[in-house]
């Protein structure tokens, strides 16, 4: 992987959770000790399994997360973007990763190691901190879906997974802003790919969404909501 040249004074991700403490004097001698690099797109970063080696923050690009499940077939787990926080996922508690990571497009990454994070953990208390409330947040987020997908059908989870990536990357030309494959939502959803293109193909008959080759667009976010609304507070 290539090196890249990342600043974080100069970094507009104002939801990284670097750039957050940059204004604490402590954290002026950790960046500099940061590795930054370019991840092409399809090229995998964390290998799960393997020793961790730190926590990544995605400086530009996306990120797909995922796990082995059943089978061995990987279930995506979380997708992400500018800013993201990926690896936490057994840091501090276990030695290996818990989780893969591939690059969906060419996307620069920063990486801090084990030695670095743990020394910002026990010399940067307001740092640690909120850490540990984003570890709780995302505790809540995870059982929240689990409670949520275990009572949808496939439809449901299908729809729920297009807004999910609506919100997260939003639409340009009508269409949302990410390129994945019919097998990768059904990856996210938990579901097969015939059963993701038969969804897909019945909400464009319903004029709900569109396609523009792969791409998807959403055309009626109220009614696709509607039709999950009763999950919303599982």
């Amino acid at each position: 992987m290539k090196e890249a040249l990342v600043i974080c004074d100069t970094c507009s991700n104002e939801n990284c959770f670097i750039k957050k403490h940059l204004h604490l004097a402590q954290m002026k001698q950790y960046i500099d000790k940061k590795h930054s690099f370019v991840c092409k797109k399809s090229q995998q970063f964390i290998i799960e399994g393997a020793p961790i080696q730190g926590l990544y923050f995605v400086y530009k690009g996306k990120v797909k997360t995922v796990k082995t499940g059943i089978n061995g077939r990987e279930q995506i787990v979380r997708l992400t973007k500018n800013g993201d926080t990926i690896g936490f996922r057994g840091f501090g508690t276990s030695k290996r990763y818990l989780i893969g990571a591939y690059a969906l497009e060419d996307t620069v990454l920063c990486n801090f190691s084990n030695e670095i994070m743990l020394d910002i953990l026990h010399n940067v208390p307001e740092f640690t901190f909120d850490l540990m409330l984003f570890y709780a947040d995302e505790l809540n987020k995870s059982e929240n879906n689990i409670r949520k997908i275990a009572h949808m059908n496939v439809r449901e989870r299908v729809i729920d997974t297009l807004l999910y990536i609506h919100r997260k990357f939003g639409q340009a030309n009508g269409v949302i802003a990410l390129d994945l494959s019919r097998k990768e939502i059904a990856d996210y959803a938990g579901t097969t790919e015939e059963q993701v293109i038969r969804v897909i193909s019945s909400l464009k008959k319903e004029l709900l969404v569109k396609t523009v080759g792969k791409k998807i667009g959403l055309l009626h976010i109220d009614k696709l909501q509607l039709e999950i609304m009763e999950h919303k507070y599982i």
